[in-house]
């Protein structure tokens, strides 16, 4: 992508949003046009997302518009990246935000079951939502296809135009079930558990998903030790790719957030966060100023380990 001089361009503030039509991808899209940054509302699904752009429009009266990405498509990304370039000539917020959860759920057995054990969901842990979980092969490859590839094949297309602003910033929402201590997984460890990014490629990522949907696949995944799902996966890889970002791009901000158990379709709305409190987190982040923590995983505002 053609390069043009930083001084040259537009001072005002350009943010492009991930699965923006719906949930906290649509809050942090509202919240960031409410502070008078003009947002690119994205999601896969044209009619949804002018929908939703629109909503916003009748609420404020915001610098807002909407371009259809599907993550997963590179023609589609493609395209995204080459309306930025015209339209605005850089890029200074990306939210990495669309992402599905790999499975098909019953939510409300899930709550009557964890409200019987006592506690309700979540914090009736002595209740396994993975053995309620309809699962299959496309769906878990589907999943890491959205979350981590689509996030990465995304990001790259966008990198040289976040380049081109004075204060970029990069936040990947991401989720707590991706941190390290919370997959018990050595061979997940021994490839993201690397104290030196360094350590941490490309190839031995591609190689440790491609041996998980192997297994996957041949219904090995507990046998060998892997994570209950390929949604924890992909949020671990997301966080790696997080940290090898940060330190490739030094002039990025590059962070990931974990914003809360919020209610979403992801979780069958039975979390006790609204959208907009965990958007919330994801907006703070991207607004940091330049020189401000990078490579980090955020819960909520608490920044901790991967």
């Amino acid at each position: 992508m053609e390069q043009a001089s930083k001084n040259n361009l537009s001072t005002k503030t350009h943010a492009v949003v991930t699965g923006g039509n719906k949930g906290i991808g649509f809050e942090i899209c509202k919240q960031l046009a409410s502070k008078g940054i003009t947002v690119v509302l994205t999601s896969r699904d044209e009619k949804k997302g002018l929908e939703a752009v629109d909503k916003i429009r009748s609420d404020h009266d915001n610098d807002i518009t909407f371009h259809q990405l599907d993550v997963t498509d590179p023609s589609s990304i493609a395209s995204l990246a080459l309306f930025i370039k015209t339209q605005f000539g850089k890029l200074d917020i990306l939210v990495n935000n669309a992402g599905i959860s790999g499975i098909i759920l019953d939510y409300n057995a899930l709550a009557k079951a964890s409200e019987a054990a006592g506690g309700g969901w979540p914090a009736g842990k002595h209740v396994d939502w993975s053995k309620m979980a309809i699962r299959s092969y496309e769906l878990e490859e589907a999943c890491l296809k959205t979350n981590y590839y689509g996030t990465k094949r995304t990001t790259e297309a966008l990198l040289p135009l976040l380049c081109l602003s004075q204060s970029a910033n990069i936040v990947n929402v991401s989720s707590l079930l991706g941190l390290l201590q919370n997959i018990e997984s050595e061979r997940v460890e021994a490839v993201f558990g690397c104290d030196d990014v360094e350590e941490i490629t490309m190839e031995k990522m591609d190689n440790l998903i491609n041996e998980f949907l192997r297994d996957c696949k041949e219904d090995k995944l507990e046998a060998n030790g892997w994570p209950r799902s390929a949604y924890q996966l992909s949020k671990a890889a997301m966080n790696a790719y997080t940290r090898i970002l940060a330190k490739q791009y030094t002039s990025i901000c590059v962070n990931s957030v974990s914003p809360g158990f919020v209610k979403t379709d992801i979780n069958g709305g039975l979390a006790s966060l609204t959208a907009a409190e965990g958007a919330e987190f994801a907006v703070r982040l991207a607004l940091l100023p330049s020189g401000s923590p990078s490579g980090c995983f955020f819960k909520k505002l608490e920044q901790t380990c991967f």
